[in-house]
């Protein structure tokens, strides 16, 4: 084997990345999202074993909705990717490209075998820059594709030096073939096939068989004229080998998967001979796909090519004309001994091999085309192409020509790919591109949609959903989209006219057969849509329920639908039967931390905050970042009131934070741990943020004035609240606050007064209102109507002693006032010695009242934040499970241990109050 340069290496490495360097700035589209995005196996909280266990999705391969695509070692190399950028596209496309250069490297090894140098290296550079690769190296999902490339090269490569100079068996190389081998179906299942073309090779080139050869060694041994030659048995016996591990990965892999039939190819399940006919026709589309790369699509399923469904359609001379090349170049081979032949020989088998699995001849596959799947073929028709510019370039006349033929075909290739990666860019962009080949994919016009749905585009959406309907009138996903969009557009009634239509396409009950093995389970989401438009109606509860349970009824396994009814049924007032729901939920599906989330909110609905915890963590032992629970959890550890739970209450609003930086919320509830725990410089860094990312945010505003108020530093308190009136001015506790530091600090009776009787315009039986502007009337020396407004104010809280205690010092205050002969309501003018006496009285009268408004202060307590929720939103035609949307409009109550604190705070004031009340009244009687 000639040895592969530097040079050339370097060569194609910078052929790779001149053509992919642009694949760096692709999105995650098409199948990525399931595979990387929507896939738990990458997130570093689950367990590696489960990659194993589950299929290419992250699907359980026991679950009948299983991709049954196994391919772990693929996963695996997802999972190192978002260790290091977690899900950074940039970095997955990156390692696509690098992995792509490396089986371009193997392949030349692999073409050195057969061809010479500069043609070997001219079949390299075709492969590298072939247009049809885009899907296979730009998409990233198409990475099994080139990891399981490279462990089959390299087998092959193995496999190659099985043979010892003195003709004898290597094992070493046989044993590291077949390892190779396993690992390359680990990556992909067509791996496997490498088995078939080390056999080939050691048939036809190793041994320099021809078929001719080969029948008369086998009549010679049958008619007993000679044994089988000692080189013959010695294939022979690294066959049986190849043969029995092939077997062995073949048993594997079949306890692995079950049987699953195709829901995106209808030839599949078309009947003789339409069947037949259309993937024997499938063939020479692949090979000229390969021929032609010009029109390329990411999507071929459903109508992309219709049936052939006579032996009439013309499409059938492109089937014949196929199979006949297909005879002439494998008689070529397989007759004649020359060096031609086995390069022919080994081409048609990197061809025809590897794309077996997916030829649907065999058996039905869930696709019609898929590009990356000729991805290892195109190493053959590589092969091909290099060897017949060869034969073209020994002629003398066409030298030059062939050379400029082969310059202008890579620059093309190569262009294309380049330009073609583009389409890659956006799920827009992607689905787009592949409309101007195939309009009569109502798949294509549903991703179209969903793309300018993603973007909140949803008028435009509308226009392709409906397109799918119309070139598919059928297809159940297309008239779910159409109702999604329409609800999304607050078009209700097109909505369920929608739905309905979707739900009439369903197949009917058929006594006797299983209803679940004849529907997808992804249509049944039509009940789940259904029931969630209808359910907004809360006289159409009872209607919505039974749609669920029509769903649950057609699969008992059908999980989103006890989710959905689990949120019906708390709305409902039913959290018990809610309750249930979500554990039968859990039974099928024990790792769902949505789930195990929905539940603790119906504990905390059926008063049971510690069994509620208990399942918040249990939902964030599954998923340490679920945002919703890491909040929750927190606001119910905060609301106990223990001083034990604050430190992991702290912990999980830090990490929920880190999670959602921009969430006000999560700020200020660190707030209210800070403020509970007496760190007041902190308290007030995580309230000045929380109103930063949310001005005008009420709670925040409000407890920061509180704290400043506690704090002693009433004067900062008043900007404070002055802007929370601003955005809220009915707000009842900020204008009992800034009223009680206006008079008490500002000694602005005047500003006060407006405080207090905004509160009683909007609110006449507001006690402490009005307790606080007859303190206010007796600041301004008005005693007669401070008694009429206390005897008002005692009517309305008749057993409040502090106000039977205020009214009589009041009321001793004008009986003594009228014993010296003083006049009680305010005069204007006087002597000075009256003067002087007028004001040493007020400031008397002054700390009075400072001291009957501290006890006014009771109205002064802390806002709570409301319960963390998760946003309602329709269940898609995918499925997704949906966390439960708590009851916004419901505030948080504090436990009866925190409402002691603030009360001990508040009769602390009070009693001083009261002391300084004492004093007065001494003073009084002296007077």
């Amino acid at each position: 084997m000639a040895v592969v340069s530097w040079k050339e290496i370097c060569l194609l490495t910078g052929l790779v990345v001149g053509c992919y360097w642009n694949s760096l700035f692709c999105g995650f589209v098409f199948d990525d999202v399931s595979a990387i995005l929507d896939n738990k196996d990458l997130r570093l909280t689950t367990p590696l074993k489960n990659l194993f266990l589950n299929d290419f999705w992250g699907t359980p391969m026991s679950e009948e909705r299983s991709h049954k695509s196994y391919r772990p070692l693929t996963v695996l190399t997802f999972r190192l990717n978002y260790l290091f950028s977690e899900l950074s596209s940039s970095s997955y496309h990156l390692l696509n490209v690098v992995l792509h250069a490396v089986v371009c490297v193997l392949f030349l090894h692999f073409c050195r075998l057969l061809l010479d140098r500069s043609t070997s290296l001219i079949a390299a550079l075709l492969f590298a820059v072939h247009p049809i690769h885009t899907e296979a190296v730009t998409g990233v999902v198409g990475r099994a594709e080139l990891l399981s490339s490279i462990f089959l090269l390299a087998a092959f490569l193995a496999y190659t030096k099985s043979k010892g100079a003195d003709h004898s068996i290597v094992w070493t190389p046989i044993i590291s073939t077949v390892f190779l081998v396993a690992v390359a179906t680990l990556c992909k299942e067509q791996g496997i096939t490498v088995i078939g073309i080390c056999c080939i090779y050691e048939v036809f080139v190793a041994q320099g068989f021809t078929l001719p050869m080969l029948i008369d060694t086998l009549l010679q041994v049958l008619r007993g004229k000679d044994g089988f030659p000692y080189a013959v048995l010695q294939t022979l016996l690294k066959l049986i080998v190849l043969i029995i591990s092939t077997l062995l990965l073949v048993i594997v892999r079949v306890q692995v998967i079950q049987s699953q039939l195709p829901d995106d190819n209808p030839a599949a399940v078309s009947s003789t001979p339409t069947r037949q006919l259309t993937f024997n026709y499938l063939l020479p589309v692949n090979a000229w796909l390969l021929l032609n790369p010009s029109e390329l699509c990411c999507d071929w399923t459903m109508g992309t090519i219709p049936l052939v469904e006579s032996l009439l359609d013309p499409r059938n001379l492109a089937t014949v004309v196929f199979y006949a090349m297909l005879s002439l170049l494998a008689y070529h081979s397989l007759w004649y001994g020359h060096s031609s032949s086995k390069i022919v020989m080994m081409a048609l088998s990197l061809i025809v091999l590897p794309f077996i699995p997916a030829s649907n001849l065999f058996f039905p596959v869930g696709f019609v085309v898929a590009e990356r799947v000729l991805y290892v073929p195109s190493m053959g028709f590589c092969v091909l192409v290099a060897h017949g510019f060869k034969l073209l370039s020994q002629r003398g006349g066409l030298k030059k020509t062939s050379w400029l033929l082969m310059g202008v075909l890579l620059t093309t290739h190569a262009v294309k790919t380049f330009n073609r990666n583009w389409d890659w860019e956006s799920e827009y962009t992607l689905f787009t591109s592949a409309l101007k080949v195939n309009r009569n994919n109502a798949k294509l016009w549903n991703n179209v949609g969903h793309a300018l749905e993603n973007q909140n585009s949803y008028e435009r959406a509308l226009r392709y959903f409906l397109q799918a309907t119309r070139v598919q009138p059928d297809d159940i996903g297309a008239h779910m989209n159409v109702g999604r969009t329409y609800k999304n557009l607050n078009r209700s009634r097109e909505a369920e006219e929608a739905y309905l239509i979707a739900k009439s396409l369903m197949p009917q009950i058929i006594p006797g057969k299983k209803y679940a093995t004849r529907v997808a389970p992804n249509h049944l989401n039509v009940y789940i849509n259904l029931a969630n438009l209808i359910r907004a109606n809360d006289s159409r509860l009872e209607e919505a329920d039974q749609l669920y349970r029509q769903a649950i009824s057609m699969r008992p396994d059908f999980k989103q639908a006890y989710i959905s009814r689990g949120e019906l049924l708390l709305k409902m007032n039913k959290p018990s039967e809610a309750k249930d729901a979500y554990l039968r939920a859990l039974e099928l599906d024990h790792t769902n931390a949505d789930l195990w989330y929905n539940l603790a909110i119906v504990n905390i609905e059926m008063k049971d905050p510690s069994e509620a915890l208990r399942n918040f963590n249990r939902a964030l032992d599954l998923n340490p970042r679920h945002k919703l629970a890491l909040f929750n959890s927190a606001l119910l550890m905060q609301e106990s009131g223990e001083a034990k739970f604050r430190p992991e209450a702290n912990r999980r609003f830090l990490t929920y934070v880190k999670e959602e930086p921009d969430d006000a919320n999560g700020y200020f509830n660190l707030g209210m741990l800070a403020m509970d725990a007496n760190k007041n410089e902190e308290a007030e860094r995580w309230m000045r943020e929380a109103i930063r990312l949310q001005p005008g945010f009420r709670s925040a505003l409000f407890n920061l004035a509180l704290l400043y108020s506690q704090s002693q530093r009433e004067l900062d308190a008043l900007p404070v609240l002055e802007e929370l009136l601003r955005y809220h001015p009915e707000h009842v506790k900020g204008l009992i606050l800034k009223g009680d530091i206006l008079m008490n600090h500002r000694k602005d009776t005047r500003g006060a007064k407006a405080c207090f009787e905004r509160i009683l315009n909007m609110d006449p039986s507001n006690v402490q209102a009005k307790h606080n502007l007859c303190v206010v009337y007796f600041e301004e020396r008005e005693l007669q109507r401070a008694e009429r407004c206390l005897v008002e104010t005692l009517a309305m809280a008749p057993h409040e002693e502090y106000i039977q205690r205020h009214l009589a010092i009041v009321r001793n205050k004008m009986a003594a006032m009228s014993a010296a002969g003083q006049p009680i309501a305010p005069t204007e003018g006087g002597s000075e010695s009256d003067k002087q006496q007028d004001q040493q009285q007020q400031d008397k009268e002054e700390e009075e009242a400072r001291g009957v408004a501290s006890g006014a202060g009771e109205g002064a307590r802390k806002e709570k934040n409301l319960r963390k929720s998760s946003p309602k939103e329709s269940v898609s035609s995918q499925g997704h499970g949906q966390s439960k949307k708590l009851d916004a409009g419901q505030p948080d109550k504090r436990t009866k241990s925190k409402s002691t604190k603030e009360i001990k705070d508040i009769e602390k004031k009070r009693a001083a109050a009261l002391k300084r009340l004492e004093e007065i009244e001494r003073i009084l009687s002296s007077d």
